[in-house]
């Protein structure tokens, strides 16, 4: 068993939020897996005018002030999110507030965006510019902020010019009142001044994707709604999804009934659900991103065939540690060449061919 492998058993025995952080310290400290990414010729992959090695991203939660983007990158993953970051550092939400469903393979969160600050997260992401890979910024608002979509464009400035990519993360379940964003005018206000914010930044930085991430937890209207305003605003790529406030039935986890967002494979059907829904409204005009219950190639391939160009995860890494991504990557691969794909893009939405 590996250092890594072993490191990863032993914090299960410690508190969630302990153990994070010990594992992104190791990181840091360069004690995880160092495995090339791009050692799959069939998982290249390009949409919104980035180049990945391969599809499997790291998605934000993990890394939330950049300090670990290219240890993970080392670790084999295809891109790396970081954030959540707010304008100013904030504690977030009074501890404990992350819980694992060990039976379920499932995460119950309500951190509250605790991060420390834009400023901190700028020079991070700044400091390794010259590094490859591509690294996206998460950004959000402060709890207390009285202007939410001044947050967006403060952090948006922040990072633009040595972000990869910028999601606008308006669908956290732990923030009160950030999921109203997603209804139709405030989200048109948002993406309006976002839009006229990226066209000076582009002036002067050059261009960025910028990319949007929902909630799981929308109806058909939601979806409908959502994917015209993100056409009509010009977003490079759709994140699907965040976390769930929903507790499926059959949960057995002791802390199942805790406050907060739920993740991990409890999540896969919910968030895959309304992926397809969006797949459907979009028709291939923006880019998917699939997240919420991978944990091996067959998930990931089974978003990529409800519709998504890449997939992200973060929870898994709790029970399975940081060799994941090269493990899904290989088993991904492998399912790719049994069904006769020649590359990922082959196979995107080919559930409904």
């Amino acid at each position: 068993m590996l250092p890594h492998d072993l490191a990863t058993h032993a914090l299960r025995w410690v508190d969630p939020e302990t153990a994070h952080r010990a594992a992104l310290a190791g990181l840091q400290y360069g004690l995880g897996p160092r495995l090339k990414a791009d050692r799959w010729v069939r998982l290249r992959t390009r949409f919104a005018g980035l180049d990945l090695p391969n599809p499997i991203g790291m998605a934000a939660g993990f890394d939330k002030n950049c300090e670990a983007a290219d240890a993970l990158l080392a670790a084999g993953f295809g891109f790396v999110e970081c954030g959540t970051v707010t304008p100013r550092p904030q504690a977030g939400n009074p501890r404990p507030r992350i819980f694992r469903l060990g039976p379920d393979r499932g995460v119950i969160n309500r951190l509250g965006f605790n991060n420390k600050g834009i400023d901190y997260f700028a020079d991070r992401l700044a400091a390794r510019a010259h590094n490859r890979g591509v690294v996206g910024a998460n950004i959000g608002a402060n709890k207390d902020s009285e202007d939410r979509i001044g947050d967006y464009v403060r952090c948006m400035g922040r990072v633009w010019q040595h972000a990869s990519y910028v999601t606008a993360n308006i669908s956290s379940p732990n923030t009160p009142g950030l999921r109203g964003l997603q209804e139709r005018g405030a989200l048109e206000d948002l993406l309006g001044r976002l839009r006229e914010t990226r066209t000076l930044l582009e002036s002067t930085h050059g261009k960025r994707p910028l990319f949007l991430k929902v909630a799981p937890d929308l109806d058909e209207t939601a979806v409908r709604d959502i994917s015209e305003i993100v056409l009509a605003y010009g977003v490079d790529a759709l994140i699907v999804s965040n976390t769930t406030l929903q507790r499926p039935d059959h949960l057995t986890g002791d802390d199942r009934t805790e406050d907060g967002g739920l993740s991990g494979q409890p999540l896969f059907q919910i968030s895959t659900a309304v992926l397809r829904l969006f797949a459907q409204a979009l028709a291939g005009r923006v880019p998917l991103i699939g997240v919420g219950g991978v944990h091996s190639g067959a998930s990931a391939l089974a978003k990529i065939k409800a519709g998504a160009v890449a997939v992200q995860l973060y929870s898994a890494l709790v029970f399975e540690g940081p060799g994941l991504a090269v493990r899904i990557a290989t088993e991904l691969d492998a399912l790719l060449g049994a069904e006769g794909f020649n590359d990922v893009g082959e196979a995107v939405g080919a559930e409904k061919r």
